[in-house]
């Protein structure tokens, strides 16, 4: 009887443990933001990619690149989801998507400087925009969102600045390569968007330790505290890992030890484990997928610079950047989303102007300023000034205010029921 009744209780133990694992299973599938939802986007980027794809030389005759294809895409998907939006944005998978594909953005942007020097052609023309023009520029968003928006803190209207004030040439690429325009000013504009989102990410990490900072006795040296380990680690991992790899490859490659495929697979990896590991050690991975991109191109391009019979080839990089521009292109998508629900939220006008001020005076004042005594002409000037489209790196800094800073309180995850 009480082997019976072992067996009986052991038969009713495994049906309840069956049952749970489906009702858990159920709600998982059904919450928002996920089961049906997640399949019928994921349907509609793939199924408009494929589409773009299929007729894109047509398109880019037309000046219509893939984001605008997926921005409409997203808009239109966004009609008819409009409940499911907010949820999925703020999602912890989501957030955590996004951070991954910025890492990688930014690796790609750091190796895909020309002229095969770290600055590129004109090193003094960089250093006008990056440090001179774009501090400018973040201050002068903070000043003017004080007058437009003056019920936010200063430290909300610098996170602001760190996302609107970036520039990203990955959706106007035409305009890097058009010919018509000065081939020093494509190469001040090309260096300055590969540079620009490394050196204002542990800005935008400050500024985010600060907003959660809980101290009200000194917040801007805890946070100051708190960042610059950070940014020290990333820095130190980046460099490291970067050189590390990079080396490796050259060896194994001098040894034909790796094949072409292998070699596209570890540039690929490479922004990915960088990350992983300094995130892992208590680092900012996005200022160490930087770095370690402008550590792996520069120990990469060695061979070259002395002469060897064996070259880098630039296919080594292909993978990375297909899978950069699909990356970016789900960005688009989601872009296309927020915008459908910042619309139905109806449209702030103070944050319209400064949005537009940041496109405009906000990008060319500071420009002009900082190219002052120099050789450039007044119509470059004003060109590198009015050239300054925004991309992937505002959108992925967009999402990133919504995740929890380091000295925040933990939070309830958004998909909890």
């Amino acid at each position: 009887m009480r082997r019976r009744s072992g067996r009986a209780h052991e038969a009713l133990r495994s049906v309840l443990l069956e049952r749970q694992g489906r009702l858990f299973l159920l709600r998982t599938c059904c919450r928002p933001g996920t089961g049906i939802h997640t399949t019928f986007v994921l349907i509609v980027i793939t199924a408009v990619t494929a589409g773009w794809a299929l007729v894109a030389r047509g398109l880019e005759r037309g000046h219509v690149r893939a984001p605008v294809v997926l921005v409409l895409a997203g808009v239109v998907t966004g009609v008819f989801t409009h409940s499911q939006i907010a949820v999925t944005l703020n999602s912890e998978i989501a957030q955590h998507v996004a951070e991954v594909i910025l890492a990688v953005l930014l690796f790609v942007d750091a190796t895909e400087l020309p002229g095969g020097r770290l600055f590129g052609k004109d090193p003094g023309a960089a250093a006008r925009t990056l440090l001179v023009a774009l501090p400018l520029s973040l201050a002068a968003v903070v000043l003017l969102g004080t007058l437009t928006l003056p019920g936010l803190p200063a430290v909300i209207l610098l996170i602001i600045a760190c996302i609107i004030v970036p520039t990203d040439f990955a959706p106007a690429e035409t305009l890097v390569r058009d010919t018509r325009i000065a081939a020093r000013v494509r190469d001040v504009l090309n260096v300055e968007s590969g540079y620009n989102d490394g050196i204002i990410s542990p800005v935008f990490l400050f500024a985010l330790i600060l907003a959660g900072s809980t101290s009200q006795a000194h917040p801007p040296m805890q946070a100051l505290g708190t960042a610059v380990p950070f940014a020290v680690k990333a820095l130190a991992a980046g460099m490291a890992l970067g050189s590390l790899l990079a080396w490796l490859m050259i060896t194994a490659d001098r040894r034909q030890w790796m094949t072409g495929q292998s070699r596209r697979i570890l540039v690929l990896v490479t922004p990915l484990l960088v990350h992983t590991v300094t995130v892992a050690v208590g680092g900012n991975g996005f200022v160490a997928a930087f770095v370690c991109g402008i550590a792996f191109r520069y120990v990469r391009q060695t061979p070259a610079r002395r002469h060897e019979p064996r070259v880098p080839d630039a296919s080594d990089f292909r993978l990375v950047e297909d899978t950069s521009s699909i990356m970016t292109m789900c960005m688009w998508f989601f872009f296309g989303n927020a915008t459908v629900l910042a619309l139905s939220e109806g449209i702030d006008v103070p944050t319209v102007l400064l949005c537009l001020a940041a496109l405009t005076v906000v990008r060319v004042g500071p420009i002009l300023f900082a190219f002052l005594g120099s050789d450039f002409t007044r119509r470059e000037r004003l060109m590198i000034g009015a050239l300054g489209p925004r991309g992937t790196t505002s959108i992925v800094f967009a999402c990133s205010p919504s995740t929890r800073s380091p000295m925040a309180p933990p939070r309830t995850p958004p998909c909890t029921p």
